[in-house]
């Protein structure tokens, strides 16, 4: 702080003083900003009013730089696998008493369960939502005191990851200059040594996800949470009749009655699995029995065979037997079941 003070030489005799204060200065003041105080002495001499005299002491108000990092959703970002463009939103508040710039960059953690792919950062549009139309940034230009700007991170996910894999990142925000509009200043440092006339710079930012207090960077923590399905198919067929015994110990004989069972189960805690597509070529051997037809979203009888609870659904055309079944849940399994007479 500068301080300048004069006062003028009293004369003798008996003087009252009165001091003129300036209201407190509230935490926020800007930076640069000059305060005065001034003090007034009245007096008399010889019961006649002598000129007043007036003491000014003046300083200005050195930079306090602060800012924050928060995540604004929800504790985790949940994602499936092969998603692109997943988002975190974060808020970025600059509580400094001065506009400053803010460098930003999107790190991932070490140690978690995988690395999303193609991050960038975004500066929100007004509607908390990535449509692609956002503009990629590396840095806030200009952020003035108190004001708020909210930023995507975003990300793809690759398709090989599975249910329940955590990707961590952390978005930090580092202080920089913001003397020059358009571009980025340099990284802002405290002022050493002695207090001095010019307009000193304090960091006074706290210790984020992985920096410390009063380094002029600050981070906060996100993720990104894998929900997908866990499916497990299973394969089996058994003999129904032949040609010879009938349905009493049938053997896979020509003219016998195959019945083909495919059992999709999906593990508890998954993700529930749509749009379930099966499609069974026939081997030339067998002829596809269109009697019967084909029976979809049955049970399974817990040795991998269907119970003979489906419904008739599916399609049989060029050799291939297909059908779609109803979304499969957590912890649940549906089948698909048909018959083919061995040639």
């Amino acid at each position: 702080m500068n301080r300048r003070s004069t006062l003028a030489a009293l004369a003798a005799g008996t003087a009252m003083v009165a001091l003129q204060t300036a209201p407190a200065v509230a935490e926020g003041t800007t930076a640069g900003t000059t305060i005065t105080n001034t003090a007034t002495v009245d007096y008399r001499v010889g019961g006649v009013d002598q000129t007043e005299i007036v003491a000014s002491d003046s300083f200005d108000v050195d930079r306090k730089v602060n800012f924050l990092v928060t995540r604004v959703s929800a504790p985790t970002t949940t994602v499936v696998p092969g998603q692109t463009n997943a988002v975190i939103a974060f808020d970025v508040t600059n509580l400094s008493n001065a506009a400053i710039d803010l460098a930003l960059a999107a790190a991932q953690v070490s140690g978690d369960d995988f690395n999303v792919n193609n991050v960038a950062i975004y500066l929100d549009d007004g509607n908390g939502t990535f449509e692609g139309t956002e503009t990629a940034i590396t840095y806030l230009d200009e952020i003035a005191e108190d004001a708020t700007v909210r930023v995507l991170v975003v990300a793809d996910v690759a398709l090989t990851h599975n249910n329940g894999e955590i990707a961590d990142l952390v978005l930090s925000a580092t202080a920089r200059e913001g003397a020059t509009p358009g571009a980025a200043g340099s990284v802002i440092a405290s002022s050493s040594g002695a207090n001095s006339a010019a307009v000193e710079t304090v960091l006074a930012d706290g210790a984020g996800a992985d920096d410390g207090a009063s380094d002029g960077v600050f981070g906060a923590s996100g993720s990104y949470t894998v929900s997908a399905a866990t499916l497990e198919v299973t394969k089996t067929s058994r003999v129904i009749s032949d040609t010879v015994n009938a349905a009493t110990n049938p053997k896979a004989i020509p003219g016998a009655t195959i019945e083909y069972c495919v059992l999709v189960d999906n593990a508890p805690g998954s993700a529930t699995a749509t749009n379930v597509t099966i499609t069974d070529p026939l081997p030339g051997d067998l002829t596809f029995d269109s009697t019967f037809g084909i029976r979809i979203n049955g049970t399974g009888d817990g040795a991998g065979n269907c119970n003979q609870d489906g419904t008739a659904g599916g399609s049989f055309s060029a050799g291939t037997v297909s059908g779609t079944l109803s979304d499969i849940a957590a912890g649940e399994a549906r089948t698909l079941y048909f018959r083919a007479t061995i040639n």
